[in-house]
């Protein structure tokens, strides 16, 4: 399998297409799920090309998984959440839908299920507002 640069997440690393970003330095970009199994569901990306874990560098994938941890610290004070489900697919037998590596971090609330997956799109207001306040604890 070969790292297609026209996916979706690779368009957004561009500035082709619109995201809620929420974090970014050299090496990842943070942003949220526009399909959000729970609110304030962040996915995490290397700017590099990497299809998914089985072709990154170890170095990109360190990065984002460090990404992840700082994206988690903050959503448990700014979502209030009990505790915090991390994800990552591999290819499409695996459950991968974009195929640019990333990690899915959603904050969790004791008793709340997760949305099954790609089943609501959530309002773009609702994006703005949990963004600009996961955005500000994180560069806090």
């Amino acid at each position: 399998m070969t790292y297609d640069p026209g996916n979706i997440f690779a368009k957004i690393l561009r500035g082709e297409l619109p995201a809620y970003r929420v974090y970014e330095n050299d090496r990842v970009v943070a942003f949220l799920d526009i399909m959000p199994r729970a609110p304030g569901h962040t996915l995490v990306i290397p700017k590099a090309p990497a299809r998914n874990l089985l072709d990154v560098e170890a170095d990109d994938l360190a990065a984002v998984a460090t990404g992840a941890q700082h994206i988690a610290r903050a959503q448990m004070n700014v979502f209030a959440a009990d505790g915090i489900t991390v994800t990552q697919h591999n290819e499409k037998a695996g459950g991968q839908e974009v195929f640019h590596l990333h990690v899915h971090v959603l904050p969790r609330h004791t008793g709340v299920e997760l949305k099954p997956p790609l089943s609501y799109k959530e309002a773009p207001d609702v994006l703005a507002a949990q963004a600009a306040k996961l955005k500000a604890a994180l560069e806090g």
